[in-house]
């Protein structure tokens, strides 16, 4: 069988996947830029691992599976892809985000970096000698947009910390021994007006799209920090900036952004501003690149879930974390 990956993709992350393997498969790298060739080897594939899928429906007759190395949906053209594949993602970033998230919650709290910086000058800051005293995380609350995987792993590690969780979500509930409540997202600005710090673990679609908007905002604390690690959009970036700049909250943590470069090799550095607002103008905000599950272990965790439904494929076995299931089997004619 035959496993196509993007020329783009193959930077390393998904080495892992041919020795994981346990059924014969042929790997071919082909390069997207080169539309030609790129046809000519998907029309042979059996299943292609990529993030990225826009119309139109290509020939590709023997495709079986489109393999997502990540978990989001949104840049994925459901309509364009062969009726023949079934579409599957892989998770397992949410246990670095969970401690990112807390590892944020801590420095905003806490601030190392500051007390770093100060007392290379030797500036006693922060001590019980002089300065002011830092926070504590527990006894915060944390208000969790997005009950999901991710929300789930960060909602574990809160709980240890003495925080308060409480969530809204579309998929409301009892809650659970780490998450006080599970709300549903017309309890949303009652549930954020209650938050010390608020995340949004949110996937991307219609529904979700600027729902933590300017209304949102204002239902917080005006001490309170947001954090964003699903999809940038989730929160209304207009509406983000300007509650930075007039101070009518108290920071955020953003990781997730509204402007990403083109993907290049591993080596080469990208520039490219993540916002048409000045958020690095701002001093109430941490912001990193999109780098919170990005830990030395996600690519073997992943690649072992896209090794198994390789295998699964090959064996004709259901599939994992499957999000479209075909609507025809490969080499039949549709209706």
């Amino acid at each position: 069988m035959k496993l196509l990956i993007k020329s783009t993709d193959n930077d390393g992350r998904l080495e892992p996947v041919g020795r994981l393997l346990t059924t014969p498969w042929n790997i071919v790298v082909a390069d997207p830029a080169d539309a030609r060739t790129f046809a000519a080897a998907l029309a042979d594939a059996d299943a292609i691992v990529s993030m990225n899928w826009s119309g139109p429906t290509p020939f590709a007759p023997r495709l079986r599976l489109v393999q997502l190395p990540g978990a989001g949906t949104d840049d994925i053209d459901f309509s364009a892809v062969p009726p023949t594949a079934s579409v599957c993602n892989a998770f397992e970033h949410e246990i670095g985000i969970a401690e990112y998230v807390l590892g944020a919650m801590l420095e905003w709290l806490i601030g190392l970096r500051r007390m770093d910086a100060e007392f290379r000058e030797h500036r006693w800051f922060g001590s019980w000698l002089c300065g002011p005293r830092h926070g504590d995380l527990f006894g915060r609350t944390l208000a969790i947009v997005g009950y999901g995987r991710i929300g789930r792993e960060v909602a574990k590690r809160a709980h240890a910390f003495g925080v308060r969780v409480i969530a809204a979500s579309r998929t409301p509930g009892p809650g659970d021994e780490w998450c006080e409540s599970v709300r549903g997202m017309d309890a949303l600005h009652d549930v954020l007006a209650q938050a010390d710090f608020v995340l949004s673990a949110l996937p991307l679609d219609d529904a979700s799209r600027g729902v933590i908007d300017g209304a949102a905002l204002a239902a917080m604390k005006p001490d309170a920090v947001v954090m964003n690690v699903g999809r940038g959009p989730t929160v209304d970036e207009e509406a983000l900036y300007l509650a930075l700049r007039d101070r009518r909250i108290g920071g955020a943590v953003i990781d997730t952004w509204y402007s990403y470069p083109a993907q290049r090799g591993p080596d080469e550095l990208l520039v490219h501003p993540p916002s048409r607002f000045p958020f690095g103008e701002l001093d109430n905000i941490i912001m990193t690149p999109h780098a919170s599950a990005w830990t030395v272990a996600l690519a073997e965790r992943r690649c072992r879930i896209i090794a198994a439904n390789l295998d699964r494929v090959a064996r004709g076995e259901p599939l994992l974390n499957v999000v479209r299931a075909p609507t025809i089997a490969p080499g039949a004619t549709p209706a």
